[in-house]
C-alpha cells in the first residue's frame, strides 16, 4: 500500500505545496483524501481501472477548490464522490456554470454521494465529526490490515482521539505555531498533535496542512517536526509528492 500526498497546504497553493490531497493506493482501489489543489496530479498515478473513492473532510474552499480540475480527467471507472450528510446540494451549487465545468459534462462520470451509516464499501470506513468552523469530518480506514486515521482541520476532541487510536498511520494537521491556537477556528499545533498522538498511542504520525502564512518554508515545516518529535518520537514531515508504503 501506497500513501502519496499530493497537496499539503493548508489555506492556498505556494511553490513550497498544493493544497490538501492525499492519494492512498491498495490492491484494490484507490482512496483520495480530499481535493485541494493537489489532486491535480491524479492522473499521474492513477493508471489502472481500480475504483476511485474522493472523501471530503470538509468544504472551505483548500479542500475543494480541485474539483475544478476535474474536467481534465479521463478515469473510465468514474469517481465516486462522498461529502458528509446535507451537503451534496451545496457542491452541485459550487461543481456548475458559471464556476467550472457541471458535473454532467465531464469526461469522467462523478457519483456525487452524503456519507451515511449504511453506506457500504469493500474496506472499513468509520467518520466522525471533528471540531472546526463548519462541519468536518474525519476518516478511520482499516485498509489491507492497518488502520490509516486522517483528522485534517480540527482542534483537539474526543473523536479525534476515538479516529487516530492504535492506528499504524496517523494524518492529522498542523496549521498553528508553538502554543497558539484560536477557538473560532480551530486547528492543531505541533505540541497539540504530538499529544493526540502519543495519548492514542498510533504507531506513526505525519504532519501535513500546513498554514504556509505560518510555515512558508521547508525549514519552517521541520521546525514544527521537531517540536511535535519532543513529544512523539514517530513524527514525519509531509511535502508534495511525498510517498509513504506501508
Amino acid at each position: 500500500m501506497k500513501i502519496i500526498f499530493l497537496g499539503t497546504n493548508g489555506w492556498y497553493d505556494t511553490g513550497s505545496g498544493n493544497t490538501t490531497c492525499i492519494l492512498i493506493e491498495t490492491k484494490n482501489e484507490f482512496i483520495v483524501l480530499d481535493a485541494g489543489g493537489g489532486i491535480y496530479k491524479l492522473d499521474k498515478y492513477i493508471r489502472s481501472k481500480k475504483p476511485i473513492y474522493l472523501f471530503l473532510s470538509h468544504i472551505h474552499l483548500d479542500h475543494i477548490i480541485g474539483l475544478h480540475t476535474l474536467a481534465k480527467f479521463k478515469f473510465s471507472q468514474g469517481i465516486d464522490l462522498y461529502c458528509a450528510p446535507g451537503i451534496k446540494k451545496l457542491l452541485t451549487r459550487v461543481i456548475t456554470s458559471p464556476y467550472t465545468v457541471s458535473l454532467d459534462r465531464l469526461k469522467t462520470s462523478i457519483r456525487l454521494k452524503e456519507l451515511s451509516k449504511s453506506s457500504k464499501f469493500s474496506f472499513s470506513l468509520e467518520f466522525k465529526k471533528l471540531k472546526h468552523s463548519c462541519t468536518c469530518y474525519g476518516f478511520r480506514f482499516i485498509l489491507e490490515g492497518k488502520i490509516i486515521a486522517y483528522g485534517s482541520d480540527t482542534g483537539v476532541c474526543p473523536n479525534l482521539y476515538h479516529l487516530a487510536a492504535g492506528s499504524d498511520l496517523f494524518i492529522t494537521e498542523c496549521s498553528d505555531a508553538g502554543h497558539s491556537s484560536n477557538k473560532e477556528w480551530p486547528h492543531l499545533n505541533p505540541r497539540e498533535a504530538a499529544l493526540v498522538a502519543k495519548k492514542s498511542k498510533v504507531k506513526r504520525m505525519v504532519l501535513m496542512h500546513f498554514n504556509p502564512y505560518i510555515y512558508p518554508t521547508r525549514k519552517n515545516r521541520l521546525s514544527a517536526g521537531r517540536q511535535a518529535k519532543n513529544i512523539f518520537k514517530k513524527t514525519s514531515i509531509a511535502f508534495d509528492n511525498k510517498v509513504i508504503k506501508l
